[in-house]
């Protein structure tokens, strides 16, 4: 793969292999069909899983521990041709061994008896339509033949159903169907889905008319729920059980945008053009920030080039249009002329005023950089991909929720693939609503952040820290606040989430790669080997002995033939011995290999190879350090040096990565990630953040002073906070020693205080404490975690024991206080004080949190 797959796709990845190891071997030995699915948000990189999977099929992984699928065929279908055009491209772009050659497009002259194996052929469901060429003349699948005789399309020798029924005949190959967007064609007959979709897609499934039903469907879709419910209906078909990527690691990721930005008039009437142009400098302003943004870092400007879409009703009108066209050239009067362009479906020129304003297919519109606004209908609200689409004004009316939804899930995507640290202006998305009221506006965006259901129940998800806002204001550094309240906050640590399976090998190999890279260490990676090998090698010499007897045991079989005499008589016993040859060796050094990392195993053989004696030296390496990988404790005692190797130098070059720009940066963040316990890292100073300052009836948000980021008059709204939040705020802002505070991101951004904890399935989660303060300030400041929290929530008791067990670390050790508080039935407010070993050990004990808020372990909440 070219690119590193995030933790959660990787995950993803190998569990969608396993799959397809067991439905293949289903299929062969015990002749089941077998479905099963993917499902994950918007922007979460499914086309990047599904590269990483075929390039395993196709090709073997040992990333994966996955032998290759000499027999796989794959069957990409969608019901839209662009769609497949651009997965057909991200798939080369994304995966390095698939060759071009081997993502064939099934266009009208495709004519072969069956498909071949090692390939993925795209197929729409137009080209399986009833009067297609590639199956003209073929019987429809609600019909029987009259005759015995089957008319073939046009110049052709078999229809594209007998080619796909050629294949699952064919026990040399495994015929494996990707079904994309894979909830459309799942619904039973509705006015909103092309019936003939539907049956085209039963008929893969099912198969019909003597063409039997494909082995293997592997269903890829953000809502997948329709797709599940027809595979369990589905004829003689198993199902595995669906798999759902968790959200809040995409969005921990970053590869999404954090919040949505909704503008809507406040009053009934028609201000399409006041709206409009608002849109359009706000496209202007987000170009002026990004090149900032980039030229701080060194980076070219035009890495991003930020889109205007708008989207207007299927049919505008000539007014509409001029008027559209008219507003945008006043705001923005040096916008070129092929700066606008349009996706309608009529796939010819728009001709408006004295222009001609060319059409673009969706595909082509990321890359298409002199495009600075973008005309749309609904042709873009389903696979388009575009992430430096900014900002969105919709005249579509407010009743149209499902197609403006879909569309703003192709517009949340970050442009950079991560997260722009402390800056919420460059990780939003801005749109402008006209047509839309305020309450379907904000259930439009708030299915999409996932604090919402979307239809039919699908999608619901936590919001992960995602946020919709309702045209909010910039606040940056309150410059109020005394220089040790910033000091402070300079001082405080993060945790990072662990992951299943990390290898600290793995990953001290990637840091010196990254090290090399940026110079700060030239020679690392060959220096990161040295101190590797020289680990195996003291290794070699402790356990020599029993290398030595694992080795007979790889290269020796000992065995015994028993002859029966002819007539009867004694059985004859002979033994035997037998030698292993090269590819009994070769197995056992790829599983070595995995031990060690296929790199340090590769250079320890050069090393230890005794190049006098040819290939016998290279066989008898590669039996030494298959032999070492099978010694106990030899692969663990090799992590465990890494990980003190690691460690050493992380500290060594904490500060030389700081100054690194934020691209670098987050890539050492994603190494230092790739641990199986929480790992600590320092947070960054946020720069802008984003808050609405009215309520939702309208009304200004009430302010607060002291926040670490405020307006021109040093305040920050808190509107979003609740009851018990407020209460909690005000009491700790009327301490005379108050001297900051901090309302802590919700997400695991790199300026949010985060605390890894495992929640009642065993899985790591991120707690963000909801509140920082600050105390004292002339010569220090005293930080402190207070973190209001209700006890009915499911997650209570679980971020009780993450907070307790953080504050008896060193990182905990920081902070002058770290308390958790809450609202008893009476209104009473009780705190948790877990500094204080006691209590934390009663809520070690506890198994309810509002049993250890009535206790004597909690006290009454008081100021003094």
């Amino acid at each position: 793969m070219r690119f590193a797959l995030k933790d959660y796709q990787a995950d993803a990845a190998s569990k969608m292999l396993a799959n397809f190891a067991k439905a293949r071997k289903h299929f062969h030995e015990d002749h089941d069909n077998t479905a099963f699915s993917l499902s994950a948000t918007t922007g979460a990189g499914k086309t990047v899983i599904a590269a990483a999977v075929i390039e395993a099929l196709f090709f073997g992984s040992e990333e994966f521990d996955f032998e290759p699928d000499p027999t796989a065929v794959i069957l990409w279908f969608t019901d839209d041709p662009s769609l497949n055009e651009q997965t057909r491209f991200k798939l080369l772009d994304a995966a390095d061994q698939i060759k071009h050659s081997q993502l064939k497009v099934v266009g009208n002259d495709f004519n072969q008896k069956q498909l071949e194996a090692g390939n993925v052929y795209f197929l729409n469901a137009q080209k399986l339509s009833k009067n297609a060429m590639l199956v003209r003349g073929d019987t429809p699948a609600d019909q029987e033949p009259l005759t015995g005789y089957r008319p073939m399309p046009d110049e052709r020798a078999f229809t594209m159903w007998e080619t796909i029924g050629n294949t699952i005949d064919d026990d040399r190959l495994t015929l494996y169907l990707i079904l994309d967007e894979a909830h459309r064609g799942m619904r039973r007959k509705t006015s909103s889905e092309s019936a003939e979709r539907q049956t085209i897609v039963r008929r893969l499934v099912n198969g019909a008319n003597g063409i039997p039903p494909v082995p293997v469907v592997w269903g890829i879709s953000a809502t997948i729920q329709r797709f599940t419910e027809a595979m369990t209906i589905a004829t003689g078909r198993n199902s595995y059980a669906p798999y759902v990527v968790d959200p809040a690691l995409i969005q921990e990721s970053g590869l999404l945008k954090d919040d949505i930005v909704l503008d809507f008039p406040a009053e009934a009437g028609n201000f399409d053009t006041v709206l409009l142009k608002r849109g359009v400098l706000k496209i202007k302003s987000a170009t002026e920030q990004w090149a900032a943004y980039l030229s701080a870092q060194g980076e070219p400007t035009d890495r991003v080039v930020p889109l205007l879409v708008v989207q207007l009703p299927n049919k505008p009108s000539d007014e509409l249009l001029t008027s559209a066209i008219d507003t945008i050239f006043d705001a923005w009067p040096e916008l070129p002329r092929d700066a606008i362009a349009h996706v309608f479906g009529e796939h010819k020129p728009l001709n408006v005023r004295d222009m001609e304003i060319e059409h673009i297919a969706p595909e082509r519109v990321q890359d298409a950089t002199h495009v600075r606004v973008l005309l749309a209908k609904d042709a873009v609200s389903t696979g388009w991909d575009c992430p430096r689409a900014e900002v969105l004004v919709s005249f579509r009316p407010a009743k149209d929720q499902t197609h403006i939804t879909q569309l703003l899930g192709r517009m949340v995507r970050s442009p950079l693939a991560r997260r722009v640290e402390g800056n919420d202006s460059l990780n939003s998305v801005e749109c402008v609503l006209p047509k839309f009221d305020q309450e379907t506006a904000t259930a439009v965006a708030e299915v999409l952040v996932g604090k919402r259901e979307g239809a039919e129940g699908e999608g619901h998800v936590d919001g992960g820290g995602r946020r919709v806002l309702i045209a909010p204001e910039d606040f940056r550094p309150n410059p109020q606040l005394p220089k040790t309240v910033w000091n402070a906050f300079d001082s405080l640590t993060s945790q990072t989430l662990p992951r299943a399976g990390a290898r600290p090998t793995r990953r001290l190999l990637a840091f010196a790669q990254e090290l090399s890279r940026d110079r700060l260490k030239p020679g690392a990676r060959g220096a990161a080997m040295e101190e590797l090998m020289a680990v195996l090698d003291g290794f070699v010499a402790r356990y020599s002995k029993q290398i030595e007897e694992i080795s007979d045991g790889i290269l020796r079989v000992d065995g015994e033939t028993i002859v029966a005499k002819v007539g009867g008589g004694e059985h004859e016993i002979k033994k035997f011995i037998a030698y292993a040859d090269d590819r009994v060796v070769g197995a056992e050094y790829r599983l070595a290999a995995r031990a060690f990392t296929p790199d340090l195993a590769r250079d320890f053989i050069e090393r230890i190879a005794e190049p006098e004696h040819g290939y016998d030296g290279l066989f008898d390496a590669r039996l030494l350090v298959s032999a070492l990988a099978k010694v106990e404790g030899v692969r663990e005692g090799l992590d465990d040096e890494a990980a003190v190797i690691f460690k050493r130098w992380s500290s060594d070059f904490r500060v030389a990565i700081k100054d690194l720009p934020d691209a670098r940066q987050s890539r050492y963040a994603e190494i230092l990630a790739m641990s199986s316990t929480p790992e600590s890292f320092d947070i960054r100073r946020p720069a802008v953040r984003q808050e609405d300052t009215k309520l939702d009836d309208g009304s200004p948000s009430p302010m607060r002073r002291l926040h670490l980021l405020s307006n021109a008059d040093g305040e920050f709204p808190v509107g979003s906070l609740n009851e018990l939040e407020l209460r909690v705020l005000d009491a700790e802002l009327s301490r005379d020693s108050a001297s900051g505070w901090y309302r802590n991101p919700a997400r695991g951004s790199e300026d949010s205080v985060a605390i890894a904890y495992e929640d009642g399935d065993g899985s790591w989660r991120r707690l963000c404490p909801d509140f920082l303060f600050f105390h004292g300030g002339d010569t220090n400041a005293k930080v402190s975690i207070v973190d209001p929290h209700g006890v009915h929530l499911a997650d209570a008791l679980p971020k009780l024991r993450g907070l307790a067990s953080f504050a008896a670390s060193a990182d905990g050790a920081l902070y002058h206080r770290i308390e958790a508080i809450t609202a008893l039935k009476d209104g009473q407010l009780r705190v948790l004080d877990l500094t204080d070993e006691a209590v934390r050990e009663e809520v070690a004990r506890s198994d309810h949190a509002e049993s250890l808020y009535q206790s004597n372990a909690a006290q009454d909440y008081l100021v003094n």
